[in-house]
């Protein structure tokens, strides 16, 4: 049987788990061996496992945790989609560049975090909505420019409020999507199957 390492230690919440997925997408069978420095990689990666219904043990060395998981013939739930699929129902909505109230600078570590990991979940959405300060995340300086270019070359559609980018004087500075308008936006978002508000 095919044995895989993964070396996880040292990144951050979702990377370890993205790490071990693209290595359990890319056999028919194996062992994948993932191998994390902290308790909630080592549980995130585990509930991994759990949720695609592989067999998986949890070995704890001397800081750091090794989980493996082992993936038989047929193992793989119906559900799993192909990847650059795109789910023609689900709309993601962005109102802030920061996600989550508290602390700001957490906030933008997090909305940089779950960016990246749209580029990496199938199927990707069919629509990333930008309103508000939200706008920001679509222009020259921002943190997720690549990821969202990434998905829209993936053929997610990704719309800017026009509005919102004449109020803070950065409509010459997008740099990924369309400039759209509130009826547009309305519209996608009407005739949404699921809708996922971020802010």
């Amino acid at each position: 049987m095919k044995k895989i390492e993964v070396d996880a230690r040292g990144q951050a919440c979702p990377k370890p788990v993205i790490m071990t997925k693209k290595e359990l997408d890319n056999i028919e069978e194996g062992i994948i061996i993932t191998i994390v420095d902290n308790e909630v990689a080592k549980n995130n990666v585990s509930k991994l496992a759990n949720s695609l219904g592989f067999e998986y043990k949890v070995d704890e060395g001397e800081n750091e945790y090794l989980i493996t998981i082992i993936k038989g013939k047929g193992e793989v739930k119906e559900e799993e989609k192909a990847k650059g699929a795109v789910s023609g129902d689900k709309v993601v909505v962005f109102s802030s560049n920061t996600m989550g109230k508290g602390s700001e600078e957490l906030g933008k570590v997090l909305i940089k975090s779950f960016i990246y990991t749209l580029t990496e979940t199938n199927p990707y959405p069919a629509t990333l909505i930008f309103y508000n300060g939200g706008v920001h995340l679509t222009c020259e300086g921002s943190p997720v420019l690549e990821d969202l270019k990434k998905l829209e070359d993936e053929g997610v559609e990704i719309i800017s409020c026009g509005t919102c980018l004449d109020y803070f004087n950065i409509k010459d500075k997008l740099q990924v999507g369309q400039i759209s308008n509130m009826y547009t936006i309305y519209d996608k978002m009407a005739n949404a199957g699921n809708i996922i508000n971020i802010g």
